[in-house]
């Protein structure tokens, strides 16, 4: 181990114990005093009645735990949108599951919080998952009702989804172990089968106080919509719980009875761990995000038995593609190689540039990754396309383009790993989140916007200084290091994995050593959808 190796490792290893730290403070919810009250009231916290819900000997993902953060503040905050989701395992069978964490304002909307619950429905659907609501809900959150309620991606799009899903055979559960208030009320009651937990669950269209003001009757919410009325008067829901061990406990009952599916039929054998040890990838991975290394090193680790079938390895060197295995399934991998090598042309070319030759090179191996119904892995450490009078000749804009349209129309599912950087046409070509990834999650190492923090503050600095200018104002040296040191601050805290996972541009962020259960339980996942459409790329300019 050389002194490099030594210095990654320790700030790799800082970002993991920052970004672990992080994650146990958004796990707290609400805090303390909310959850107390929830406690008194004899109901379990959303990530309790996750934990108990779930398979506790298969594997958790938890899809945008970092959502909203730092989000909010005017408003006391919003937790991880105030709602737990994530994929798991209920009697042996994989599923999606959203929880309303009542400990943030009452488990009460934001616009983020349908953006997430949306994204857990996407899952759902792209991968036909059985999707169960835990539902405990104060409904929209009035303040921001504007941003929420009318618009295609706001609240109503829940109910559209719950409707397309059961016309495609999604299993839907709804469990009410809380409020479920106004439109709200369509979620659970949209599903397949809804269960409510006596005493603490209650569902209508209109609480006590609006039905008071609304048409001067006098009614109890528990009169109103409680379980016994829901489920011995209405008839609205399917089962009555006395407390919420016993509603889990019948969701696990009905999802043990669930038949098979049919499969997409991608290839597994026994998994194997990579040969080369994992750990490693602190110490190869470098302490900022402008040195070189050799990507080639780090898909090694992610392997089963280190083992790459490298794609066109001496052409397009600045992308590395191949086949291997990730605990069994079979994948194509498509990296940005970060490593300063050497062509035969006698250029050098650094790594993280896409060239032509390299976007030739990825399109070719993309189609022939569809042509054998094998899943796409991306490994995005991109900084961009190459530019400059030389590339613009030999066509970048058109192979790029290619790549591109090969990215868009694959049929096969596509997973995305921001590694590093992640800027402009880069994250695209790379299956940045515009392109569909059936899952994208982001090392603690990662950078993502439309360029650099440094190139991006020279720009903006310049155009700043040429507005002050325009109005007469002096901008000494003094004054402009003063705005590129504010604008390199501003820009760089935009470009945070945090800042991209608060606002869903990534599914979330995980230790390295996490990426091959990513992968694997998000083949799994893909698994219950056979692909249905054919590969085609339109038309493209060769």
């Amino acid at each position: 181990m050389d002194l490099e190796f030594n210095k990654n490792e320790d700030v790799n290893k800082q970002l993991v114990y920052q970004f672990n730290t992080k994650l146990q403070k958004i796990f707290l919810g609400g805090g303390e005093k909310a959850a107390a009250k929830q406690k008194e009231k004899g109901k379990m916290l959303a990530r309790e009645r996750i934990a108990y819900l779930i398979d506790d000997d298969k594997p958790w993902l938890e899809v945008g735990a970092f959502v909203a953060d730092g989000m909010y503040a005017e408003h006391g905050g919003c937790p991880s949108g105030g709602v737990v989701c994530g994929i798991g395992y209920i009697s042996g069978r994989q599923c999606v599951v959203v929880a309303n964490d009542a400990t943030v304002k009452a488990g009460a909307w934001f616009p983020i919080t349908a953006k997430k619950n949306l994204r857990a429905q996407e899952i759902a659907m792209e991968n036909r998952l059985p999707i169960i609501y835990l539902v405990d809900s104060a409904g929209v959150y009035l303040p921001l009702q504007d941003e929420i309620f009318p618009d295609k991606e706001h609240f109503g799009r829940i109910f559209r989804n719950n409707a397309q899903m059961s016309s495609l055979g999604i299993i839907q559960i709804a469990a009410i172990m809380g409020s479920c208030v106004a439109g709200g009320a369509y979620l659970p009651i949209m599903s397949d089968e809804a269960m409510i937990v006596e005493g603490t669950g209650s569902v209508f269209l209109a609480g006590s106080y609006l039905v008071k003001s609304a048409i001067g009757e006098d009614v109890d919410n528990e009169t109103l919509g409680g379980a016994t009325t829901q489920c011995e008067i209405s008839g609205v829901t399917d089962y009555k719980h006395h407390n919420d061990k016993a509603c889990l406990d019948s969701i696990k009952n009905i999802m043990s009875k669930v038949g098979d599916y049919n499969k997409a039929g991608f290839d597994r054998v026994k998994p194997s761990a990579p040969k080369l040890n994992e750990k490693d990838i602190y110490g190869i991975l470098p302490d900022n995000r402008e040195k070189a290394y050799d990507m080639r090193e780090i898909i090694l680790r992610l392997l089963d038995d280190s083992d790459l079938e490298e794609y066109k390895a001496g052409y397009g060197q600045s992308i590395i593609c191949g086949l291997g295995r990730i605990d069994g399934w079979a994948v194509g991998i498509v990296a940005n190689q970060r490593k300063v090598v050497k062509s035969k042309k006698g250029e050098m070319q650094f790594g993280g540039v896409i060239y032509s030759d390299s976007a030739d090179k990825a399109t070719r191996f993309i189609m022939n990754c569809n042509q054998k119904k094998i899943p796409l892995v991306f490994l995005q450490d991109v900084t961009g396309f190459m530019v400059g009078s030389r590339s613009e000749h030999g066509g970048i804009i058109k192979d790029g383009a290619k790549m591109v349209n090969a990215v868009a129309n694959s049929v096969v599912p596509k997973f995305t790993i921001v590694v590093g950087n992640s800027y402009g046409a880069g994250n695209y070509a790379m299956c940045g989140k515009a392109y569909d990834p059936r899952l994208i999650y982001a090392w603690p190492s990662a950078k993502i916007a439309v360029m650099g923090g440094a190139q991006a503050a020279k720009v903006l600095v310049q155009m700043q200084s040429a507005g002050l200018k325009a109005k007469g104002e002096e901008v000494d040296e003094a004054k402009e290091a003063e705005l590129l040191k504010q604008t390199t601050d501003r820009y760089n805290a935009q470009t945070t994995p945090y800042y991209a996972a608060a606002r869903l541009w990534v599914d979330g962020i995980i230790d390295p050593l996490e990426t091959r259960k990513v992968i694997s339980l998000g083949i799994e996942a893909a698994n219950h959808a056979p692909i249905e459409k054919a590969f085609n790329v339109g038309v493209i300019q060769t």
